[in-house]
């Protein structure tokens, strides 16, 4: 396992990179973890907030799922995991009420696949990930998980939500717009976190908050465990996931990579398996599941400061932050008004990095073999198609996620075999209509 050398003296010159085995001088250091804390925090506690989880269960289950991952990566790759917003559709599919036991099986389950799918890359490699899911079924995936949650961000049907307090959601949406673009580095970046900060003061003044729990809770306490309730009937639900939180990680593990300049690539079985632990153990106490977290990615990309040292300090921060009942009450105080509102923005968010996959990978939508499935896909997702089929329920989520990735295999394999996969060449297809358009237009 990696330990940490000391950078130069201590502290980073202009230009420097603090390299995942290095670290600056502890007291620096404690403060650029306490920073990672806030800049998972703002997403991590928007989900059981959403879902009804105990907040505190969800911090306790984050930081040693972070721990987890640092051990199981041999300390060598720098990364938070904090609560996945992938989970949300499916929990609040599941969720009798108060009870979250069935869901918390359906996390659990996610976990057990995911920690599979980890062992069999670090024995066999990535590439038949790349072959099952290519960058168009990804965006895809990605892209209705988020856009299904719109229902949730509105609320109407559960009355929560913007829909329950519209005058504090507007606040809240405005403010988060407005810091995005008035402010720069971290501010920026903490944008939606900072925005509910607003949209929480005016439900205060308001008269929205209700502090009686606040009150009654201890300063000191445990985490409120939950064990998870045996029923398979919400495996169809969650299982879709496991794609996205291997495209969340695989894509995490390539960024911190291009960052750093070493080559994880041996490091992505790990990565996969530390996550699927780490989600098992969540779904098993309580906790929501798990995903490695862009936002202390960008904090990194901004610091540049990669030291693995600064995880094991966020980690340790977000338990003890468990263990204060007080501080999870007062988190749960936040209105239903300011929660739809950052829902809005996050799921919008969520939808729009499939959309950044495809322009990434330059996928062609002027061949049907991408564009049908992904269209269907995103329609069933959407819409939320829902099927009952003995005792499984199918959710929008698994029916667009599947029924995209058979079409798409399906179509791509009959057109081979019928020579009509314009495949590589739909570029020079475009480039070739492109040129005829303009020679058109200048007659």
């Amino acid at each position: 396992m990696a330990v940490w050398k000391l950078h130069g003296n201590g502290t980073v010159e202009p230009g420097a990179v603090v390299t995942p085995d290095e670290r600056l001088g502890w007291g620096k250091m404690f403060g650029l973890g306490a920073q990672h804390v806030v800049a998972m925090f703002g997403a991590t506690f928007l989900v059981p907030l959403i879902t009804g989880f105990p907040i505190p269960a969800t911090l306790f289950f984050s930081g040693v799922g972070t721990l987890l991952f640092l051990v199981i990566t041999g300390n060598r790759l720098p990364s938070y995991l904090g609560s996945s917003f992938a989970f949300i559709s499916p929990v609040l599919a599941s969720k009798m009420g108060d009870d979250v036991g069935k869901a918390l099986f359906g996390i659990m389950l996610t976990g057990i696949l995911l920690a599979i799918v980890g062992a069999v890359v670090h024995l066999a490699g990535s590439g038949w990930i790349d072959a099952l899911m290519p960058p168009v079924m990804t965006g895809t995936i990605v892209m209705l998980i988020g856009f299904n949650l719109a229902g949730a961000a509105w609320g109407e049907a559960n009355k929560s939500g913007f829909w329950a307090a519209p005058v504090t959601g507007w606040i809240t949406l405005i403010a988060i717009v407005l810091i995005t673009v008035l402010f720069r580095g971290l501010i920026g970046r903490l944008s939606i976190l900072l925005g509910v900060v607003v949209g929480y003061i005016a439900a205060l003044i308001q008269g929205q908050v209700d502090f009686a729990a606040v009150g009654s809770a201890a300063w000191i306490g445990l985490p409120a465990f939950t064990l998870p309730t045996v029923d398979f009937s919400v495996t169809a639900l969650f299982l879709p996931v496991v794609l996205v939180l291997i495209a969340e990680n695989v894509g995490h593990v390539k960024s911190v990579a291009l960052m750093t300049g070493h080559n994880y690539d041996k490091t992505m079985g790990r990565a996969l398996l530390a996550d699927g632990v780490a989600t098992t153990l969540a779904g098993f106490g309580g906790g929501s599941g798990t995903t490695t977290y862009a936002e202390n990615i960008g904090v990194m990309a901004a610091t540049k400061v990669y030291s693995t040292a600064l995880y094991w300090i966020a980690g340790g921060i977000a338990i003890a932050l468990s263990f204060i009942p007080k501080f999870g009450q007062a988190i749960a105080t936040i209105p239903a008004g300011v929660i739809g509102a950052a829902g809005t923005v996050l799921y919008g968010m969520i939808g729009l990095l499939g959309a950044r996959i495809w322009i990434d990978n330059k996928v062609a939508f002027t061949n049907p073999v991408n564009l049908i499935p992904a269209a269907i896909g995103l329609i069933m997702g959407i819409a939320n198609f829902n099927f009952t089929v003995g005792g499984l329920s199918f959710g929008g989520v698994t029916v667009g996620t599947v029924t995209a990735l058979v079409l798409y295999h399906l179509m791509k394999a009959v057109a081979k075999a019928r020579g009509t996969d314009i495949g590589e060449d739909s570029t020079a297809l475009v480039a070739e209509f492109d040129d005829s358009y303009v020679a058109d237009d200048a007659r």
